[in-house]
């Protein structure tokens, strides 16, 4: 009876353990996949600017607004997916 007790009261702690670590580790990837796309985003939307002030040096001003614009709105997604891991981690 002990026994059975005793192995019950393991595997609850273990399970505790399993499922924190899992959470953990779904929280990294969240995070890790949320950076990918803004990071490709990101130098799509730099190499593109580079390539149309390259072609059109006089365009170089609103292309390089354009740019920052888009690098602003890409890098917002990276923050979000960031706001996710912290909620993912420090919740429940």
């Amino acid at each position: 009876m002990l026994h059975s007790m005793f192995a019950i009261t393991i595997a609850t702690v273990g399970n505790v353990n399993l499922r924190k670590g899992l959470a953990e580790l779904g929280a990294g990837l969240a995070y890790g996949l949320s950076a990918l796309g803004p990071g490709i985003g990101i130098g799509i939307v730099f190499g593109q600017a580079v390539s149309a002030i390259a072609r059109q040096p006089e365009m170089s001003g609103p292309v390089r607004t354009l740019a920052f614009i888009g690098f602003a709105l890409a890098e917002a997604l990276a923050l979000i997916g960031f706001v996710v891991f912290i909620l993912l981690k420090y919740t429940g």
